[in-house]
């Protein structure tokens, strides 16, 4: 009896143990959202102050030398209809998504031509994707340009279907996420939004 006794105080102690871990590491995860509530958003159509329109041609192709490492945050996903700003991590794995948006890796970065995905958990960075419509903007922000998106289509997949990450013609930004929203446990499906890209920006200095 005394050795059960000391068994169920060890489960209780690592259950409380790890209910606290998993708690302190949603909060870490829903403070790497930015609120962009106070900064104002210029209308479709319009630059932002201070930064100049590039060329003609809307992407850009990154060199060897400059593309991010694994692990890096080397850019930040702007979401007027949400008031939010959240950094955009190289990498998909747990490590980098607890940081923020996971950038495929084996995808072009955004801003190039083809299709660049973006994931992020459902209840963390992409908790409000529900409320994204279409015609809505995605901003793409790096430390040298801005790149602006138009949402064109958004649907749900299975978790399994690989074609939403296949190469594309023109520069498209693809989000993905679990599905649904409020599903406890490993969510069956994936909640897809695809978004063309419309406007190159070259920050100022």
């Amino acid at each position: 009896m005394k050795w059960d006794r000391w068994l169920a105080i060890f489960f209780l102690t690592a259950g409380v143990g790890y209910a606290s871990y998993s708690g302190v590491s949603y909060m870490l995860q829903l403070q790497v959202v930015e609120t962009t509530a106070n900064k104002a958003h210029p209308p479709s159509g319009q630059v932002e102050k201070g930064d100049v329109k590039s060329e003609d041609v809307l992407w850009r192709t990154v060199p060897t030398t400059e593309r991010p490492k694994k692990g890096e945050h080397f850019a930040d996903l702007v979401i007027p209809r949400l008031e939010a700003k959240m950094p955009i991590i190289e990498g998909t794995n747990e490590d980098e998504l607890e940081r923020g948006v996971g950038h495929y890796s084996k995808s072009v970065l955004p801003g190039e031509p083809d299709n660049a995905v973006l994931s992020g958990h459902r209840d963390t960075v992409f908790r409000q994707m529900g409320k994204m419509q279409l015609g809505d903007e995605l901003r793409v922000v790096t430390s040298r340009e801005t790149f602006v998106y138009v949402i064109q289509k958004m649907w749900k997949t299975d978790a399994l279907d690989r074609t939403v990450i296949v190469p594309r013609e023109k520069p498209v930004l693809t989000l993905t996420t679990c599905y649904p929203f409020s599903y406890i446990g490993p969510a069956p499906e994936r909640y897809i939004i695809e978004a063309h890209l419309i406007k190159r920006l070259t920050n100022s200095d």
